[in-house]
């Protein structure tokens, strides 16, 4: 007789607005987790840099002392804490030092406390308001999948969300669930550009490719930074969402209320959908070369790729 029951996850995405204090938005940040759980949560995900303001806004010598060594982070310590009191796994964003070297980052927190290590976002972006190149080196760690008590997860950090290449790479590691900690919103410079729904279009692809649900967590609110130009404002739209495998939204924010989504998904039922469905059979990873490199040239009608060897595709 067939096991009915399956393997189900409960996940969950926080929305809410940040003060520029550590302690008051940790402290909305826990008592979001503890709504969470209270709602059957197994795993919440917490927007990106939720200790404050986003800073990148602007180029200034001052943010950078916000960065804090990987190792006894308080913010991270106090998330183990609460991580093992509710028995859920916690993905902690924050701003890390490390030497003389500055990524932007996300612990993973398993439900007994654990701290199972670090991703550091991969692409850094450079645009008026998200001035992150002058704030993070590019993340080292490569894309990694996380085996916590509840389901294999993928964890990427707001930029990396634009890169099918990253969805793709952690559900061939085997990820069963992918998170995207956010924050975005308007752009400074025109704030008739508005990217919301082509942001949401391009994670519900990355959802419907790999056959795997998404979780994307963003702040709202207004956030006003001096700059070396004058003030600059950001109003990040929230939207914050979850979607299933076949990349349908099945619980989403507005963008202005405070939020925690919940959905459950049956990942026994998504993987066997997955391999039914023959995306991962069908794959020509001897044809995907010219992935590894940032151009292909063509000389005389013919393609020139050369394999790089550090490309496992």
């Amino acid at each position: 007789m067939e096991d009915n029951k399956g393997r189900k996850v409960v996940v969950s995405a926080l929305q809410f607005s940040c003060t520029d204090d550590v302690s008051t938005n940790v402290a909305t940040a826990e008592r979001l987790v503890r709504a969470a759980h209270k709602q059957g949560a197994n795993i919440v995900l917490i927007q990106e840099l939720f200790e404050g303001y986003y800073f990148c806004q602007a180029q200034r010598e001052d943010f950078i002392q916000r960065a804090k060594p990987y190792k006894d982070h308080p913010t991270i310590t106090r998330m183990q804490k609460l991580a093992k009191e509710l028995s859920v796994v916690i993905p902690v964003s924050f701003f890390e030092e490390a030497n003389n070297a500055h990524y932007n980052s996300i612990a993973i927190v398993d439900a007994d406390g654990t701290d199972l290590g670090i991703y550091r976002k991969s692409h850094i972006p450079d645009g008026p308001g998200y001035e992150e190149k002058f704030y993070f080196n590019p993340g080292d760690t490569g894309f990694k999948v996380f085996e916590t008590k509840y389901a294999k997860i993928g964890v990427a950090i707001c930029w990396d969300q634009w890169f099918p290449e990253a969805a793709r790479a952690m559900v061939l590691q085997g990820a069963e669930i992918l998170f995207y900690p956010t924050a975005i919103g308007s752009e400074p410079h025109d704030h008739s550009i508005d990217s919301r729904d082509h942001w949401k279009r391009v994670m519900q692809g990355h959802a419907g490719a790999n056959l795997v649900p998404l979780v994307a967590s963003n702040r709202i609110g207004n956030e006003i930074i001096e700059t070396e130009h004058g003030k600059s404002e950001i109003k990040f739209y929230g939207n914050s969402f979850i979607a299933g495998p076949t990349g349908e939204i099945v619980s989403i924010a507005d963008d202005k209320e405070e939020a925690v989504l919940i959905a459950e998904f049956d990942l026994d039922k998504i993987k066997s959908t997955r391999h039914c469905w023959g995306v991962f059979r069908d794959r020509r990873p001897d044809l995907y070369k010219s992935i590894c490199h940032l151009s292909r040239r063509q000389e005389h009608g013919k393609t020139q790729n050369t394999i790089c060897k550090f490309c496992v595709i």
